[in-house]
Formats: structure tokens, C-alpha cells, sequence
């Protein structure tokens, strides 16, 4: 039978580890989620022991340093970090977005009903997110580029989140001066199509829903790479021209973009593909005609809803076999009720689909029960 001080010490020493073991072990609360990046290359995320750090390393083109955001539950101290990070209390109840881009994400995580305000709603093409617009539910704020701060304000959102092609955040910069969080998503710099898919995730971290954002993007990760086996066990690949002439300039997709890597996982031959250039390339129509004249397959020609309508824009058009062979296929025929692009807005979240659809266009043998769906024949 054991003494009594015996017995008080194992309590005591118990009791010890299990403090011990409290102080060592990260703190688990509720909306700080764990999350692994596998594609994306723009932003990271940490997990601390009270708060979530995300860094976003690539904004917008030659950004010289990367953007630092601090989440921490609400109710819970401001974590003492670096003072250049911006501090973001979350779960967010109220956002708003500035991309239709960043539509289907909320939407594929439910969260449709927390976006307040969006510039230019016109672009919106989603009839979920539409119908919260034609309700009043979600306010116009303006141009892109010129937020309409009064409304902003008056929206009293928790969170801005924004993008810019070029490094201008002037908007932004107002609007953050007020005291409320912006931070930006540069989604659109992944060179990898999951890449920009799973920037679901940076979206999710704002709103605790991160196991949801998770389950979204494995699902699309795993249509993506099972579309992809499929094509690189053909035979055939085909040679493939892509663009269009914009004024005096034919713009091609760079040998390093996300559109060549879907391009290359669809098992065709890109005839741009050898060279490195993430974004396009402003090419003179002789150069384009010299190497793509023979070109089997015409993806992604531009703006016109017709064959005729494309000659009429540009008379040598019809000297590309593709061309006459009638082998021009369009992303911008399906469009939303207010004429929006719906390629645009549900492509980036939606990869494994544009995927699929290059693989019907060059491969029709493979995924016959497949029915494309951004990409139509211009006829």
C-alpha cells in the first residue's frame, strides 16, 4: 500500500507533465486549420500557436516584397509579430471581393451570402451570386480600379479583397486606412492550372473553412491528373496555334504559362511551348503565320462568335489550315446573362474542366461520354 506522500508526488508530477504538455502543444482554435499548398507557388501559410500567418510572395508582376497577413480568432489578443504584417480577425462574417474570379470560390465553400459589395457587378456571370445581386443583397461599388470608398465604408465589410495587374493599390490604400483589412490575391500569376485552383485555400483561411476548401480542390486536383494520364497514353499530338490579333499585334500564350501547361497536359504540340515566358508574347502576324500556317487545331481564337465574324476582324485569317479546316474553338461563346465571361470567372477554379474539354477538342476518341464545356467550334 502506497504512503500518502507517495502518492501526492505522482499527482504533482502528473499534473506538471500535463501542464507541460499544454504549454508545448500548439494551441487547437476553432478557424486556424492546418493547411498544405501543393501547387500554388504566390502565397504560404503557417500555422503558430495562436494565429495564422499568410504570406503572399507574388502580388502582382516585379512586387518587391511580399504581403504579410496575421489571422487571429476574434475575442483573442493581437499577436505580437512583425509590424508590417496586416491583422485580420476571423472568422470573417462580411467581404468584400474584387475579381469575378473569386466568385465560384466563396460559392464552392457556401459563402456566397457574406459577399456585401463587388466593382462593375455587370461581370458577375454566377446565377447564385446574381441573384443575391438583383435582391440588393450585394452592392455596387464602381470600377475596379476606382472603389467608391463612401460605399465601401458604409458596407462596413471585415475584409477587402483585392487584386491589381500592375502594383497600383492607391484604392486599396484608402480603404485600408479606414481601419479596414485589404489583402491581395494573385491567384492569377500561377503558372500551374492547380496552382491557381487552390488558391481556394487563401480564400478559406479567412472564413475557418478550411476542411471544406480542401475537400474542393482534391476533388478538382484528381479529375485534373486522372484527365491528364488519359491524354499522355495517346498516340496523336496534334500542333496547336493559340490567340489572336489585337490591333497590330497577334498575343500568344508564353511557353511557361498556365495555358501551355494545359496545352502540354492535354497531350498536344504547342508550337510556343519551347519558349520562356510566363505570360504572352506580342508576336507580328507574319511571325505567327510562318510557324502556325500548318496548324492543326486554332484554341482559343479571341472575341468572335463565328468564323465569319473572325475573317471580318482579320481578312488573312483563312490562310491557316486551321482556319479552313474549320478547327477554331472559342472560350468566349458561353456567357453569362449579363454578358460575362463565364470562362473567366469559373476557368481559374475549374481547371480539370478546360482540361477536359482541349482533350475533346484533340483527342475525340478519349472521354466520349464528355460534353466540353467552356470551349465551342466557331462555325
Amino acid at each position: 500500500m502506497r504512503s500518502p506522500l507517495i502518492v501526492l508526488f505522482i499527482l504533482l508530477i502528473s499534473i506538471s507533465c500535463k501542464k507541460a504538455s499544454k504549454d508545448t502543444t500548439p494551441l487547437t482554435v476553432m478557424y486556424l486549420a492546418p493547411q498544405k499548398i501543393e501547387y500554388a507557388s504566390g502565397f504560404t501559410i503557417q500555422n503558430k500557436r495562436e494565429y495564422k500567418e499568410i504570406k503572399v510572395t507574388t502580388p502582382w508582376p516585379d512586387a518587391k516584397e511580399e504581403l504579410v497577413y496575421i489571422l487571429h480568432p476574434k475575442g483573442t489578443p493581437k499577436p505580437a509579430v512583425s509590424s508590417n504584417a496586416i491583422f485580420i480577425e476571423v472568422p470573417i462574417e462580411r467581404v468584400v471581393v474584387t475579381s469575378t474570379t473569386d466568385i465560384p470560390m466563396l460559392e464552392y465553400m457556401n459563402l456566397e451570402q457574406k459577399l456585401v459589395g463587388f466593382p462593375n457587378t455587370g461581370y458577375i456571370s454566377s446565377e447564385k451570386t446574381r441573384a443575391l445581386i438583383d435582391n440588393g443583397a450585394i452592392k455596387e461599388l464602381g470600377k475596379e480600379y476606382n472603389l467608391n470608398t463612401e460605399v465601401v465604408l458604409e458596407l462596413s465589410p471585415e475584409l477587402v479583397i483585392g487584386f491589381t495587374p500592375n502594383g497600383d493599390t492607391k484604392a486599396f490604400d484608402l480603404i485600408q486606412k479606414t481601419g479596414i483589412p485589404v489583402v491581395m490575391n494573385g491567384s492569377w500569376m500561377e503558372k500551374h492550372p492547380l496552382g491557381r485552383a487552390e488558391w481556394i485555400k487563401f480564400i478559406a483561411a479567412f472564413f475557418g473553412k478550411e476542411k471544406i476548401a480542401e475537400d474542393v480542390f482534391q476533388n478538382i486536383k484528381k479529375e485534373y491528373l486522372e484527365a491528364t494520364t488519359l491524354a499522355q497514353n495517346t498516340t496523336t499530338s496534334p500542333t496547336v496555334l493559340s490567340g489572336s490579333m489585337f490591333k497590330d499585334v497577334w498575343h500568344v500564350p508564353g511557353g511557361d504559362s498556365f495555358i501551355a501547361r494545359f496545352l502540354k497536359d492535354a497531350h498536344t504540340t504547342y508550337l510556343w511551348a519551347d519558349t520562356k515566358k510566363a505570360g504572352s508574347m506580342a508576336l507580328s502576324f507574319e511571325s505567327v503565320l510562318e510557324k502556325a500556317k500548318n496548324a492543326e487545331l486554332w484554341i482559343d481564337s479571341g472575341s468572335s462568335k463565328s468564323l465569319s465574324e473572325l475573317k471580318e476582324n482579320n481578312h488573312q485569317y483563312p490562310l491557316f489550315s486551321a482556319f479552313k479546316n474549320k478547327a477554331v474553338y472559342s472560350s468566349s461563346l458561353k456567357t453569362g446573362s449579363e454578358g460575362g465571361l463565364i470562362y473567366y470567372e469559373l476557368g481559374p477554379m475549374r481547371p480539370d474542366l478546360i482540361l477536359k474539354d482541349i482533350i475533346k477538342i484533340a483527342h475525340p476518341e478519349l472521354l466520349t461520354n464528355y460534353e466540353p464545356y467552356f470551349f465551342k467550334k466557331l462555325n
